[in-house]
């Protein structure tokens, strides 16, 4: 085998002319298909980043007045397509007064319920006991922090005090996921807030008057629900949709483009890797099976002195596959230098580690085991005729 080995390379060494021609056409092949699939990757991933970064991609809305009960969000919440759901009171008593504890300070927002697992304070898991999420913009003109007192005041004409409620900030949102002002708070606030226009009596709020709070049944008038992926958000809005016959608004045409530009983009690579890599075998298929002829000859003479025909074939698998390594190599210094003029040209950015082409390791190795399977399998009919090689035959042939 070190025999072969040997001779394959000092062979491949002595014509290095055809050598670089065999890398440069694997080159040609390969660098524009890599720098292809980099961008797609670095485009695709962009807008699918986009996406995923505003959990508002993967939320769904109820619209019009309707009847839910906390039945229906449970059955909503056991759907394998649900990442999270939470019941919404009536729109009509949405608005709350926000104001820091101690402060003339007061901004109007909207009141949005929550509950633990809600994308929107996502990395937080929820809000902890009286505990607030609010808005960016809600946050800066009223100088809130994280940990700040704050009060939630609600006022009605028909009640002859207001209903203040003391929370504490859990969280500042990002201004991606809420741009207005608005507060995020548990359903059980809302719902009590709701309790107060109503006229019931909420005597641990200083509210003797009104009807008694226990006698109340509580009315949900919608319902909001996330996805638990991209894909999910479709089949989560239609079965939301039949099941409660209800109208719903989510980013469904948006998410489902992009889902299907990904594939689009897959599927027009793929047909460009598979017309390339056709022609880059015929090629390679030509070419050894054009070096096995034209050494035919010194072939005949290696089996004259007793090398099996076996020998014989290995001589250009190793060359092969020799061949098919410095092809990549060069393939792949050639694609880095590619990818970091585009980057420099570009100065995308346009994912959050930045980079508009992009290869992932795993892409990287699945495309060369490629090309070596493709150059192996092309350097098998090279093989094949030099096992046919008959040498005496060849010596007779000689001028």
């Amino acid at each position: 085998m070190r025999l072969i080995l040997g001779l394959a390379l000092r062979d491949l060494w002595r014509d290095w002319a055809r050598l670089v021609c065999n890398i440069a056409v694997m080159a040609g092949v390969l660098v524009p298909l890599l720098v292809l699939f980099g961008v797609r990757n670095g485009v695709y991933e962009a807008l699918l980043g986009q996406l995923l970064r505003n959990p508002a991609a993967l939320q769904i809305d109820t619209r019009g007045n309707s009847a839910f009960t906390p039945a229906d969000a449970e059955e909503v919440r056991g759907w394998p397509e649900t990442a999270f759901v939470t019941l919404k009171t009536r729109s009509l008593f949405d608005y709350v007064n926000v104001r820091p504890a101690g402060q003339p300070a007061v901004r109007e927002a909207v009141a949005v319920p929550t509950g633990a697992g809600d994308p929107m304070l996502a990395p937080l898991p929820g809000l902890g006991a009286d505990e607030i999420a609010v808005s960016a913009p809600l946050a800066a003109q009223l100088g809130l922090g994280p940990g700040d007192a704050v009060e939630l005041v609600t006022q009605a004409p028909e009640r002859p005090r207001q209903l203040v409620l003391a929370r504490r900030v859990g969280m500042i949102l990002p201004e991606a996921r809420a741009a207005g002002r608005a507060v995020l708070a548990d359903l059980g606030t809302l719902d009590l807030i709701e309790a107060f226009y109503d006229e019931y009596a909420l005597p641990e709020h200083g509210i003797a008057t009104g009807r008694p709070l226990a006698g109340r049944v509580a009315d949900y008038e919608g319902m909001r629900a996330y996805a638990a992926s991209l894909e999910a958000l479709a089949p989560l809005q239609a079965r939301m949709e039949a099941r409660f016959g209800v109208a719903t608004e989510a980013q469904t045409a948006r998410v489902t483009g992009v889902l299907g530009l990904g594939r689009n983009l897959g599927l027009a690579l793929a047909l460009t890797a598979v017309v390339a890599g056709t022609g880059l075998a015929a090629a390679l298929v030509f070419g050894f099976w054009a070096e096995v002829a034209r050494k035919r000859h010194m072939l005949a003479g290696l089996g004259l002195i007793g090398l099996p025909p076996a020998a014989l074939g290995l001589i250009p698998m190793v060359q092969a596959l020799v061949t098919a390594l410095l092809g990549l190599a060069v393939s792949f210094a050639l694609f880095a230098v590619a990818g970091a003029v585009a980057e420099r040209l570009f100065a995308s950015g346009l994912t959050e580690e930045g980079g508009l082409v992009r290869l992932a390791p795993g892409q990287g190795l699945a495309i060369a085991a490629g090309v070596v399977i493709l150059v192996t399998a092309s350097a098998l009919a090279a093989a094949r005729a030099a096992l046919r090689t008959d040498p005496a035959v060849v010596l007779r042939e000689a001028p």
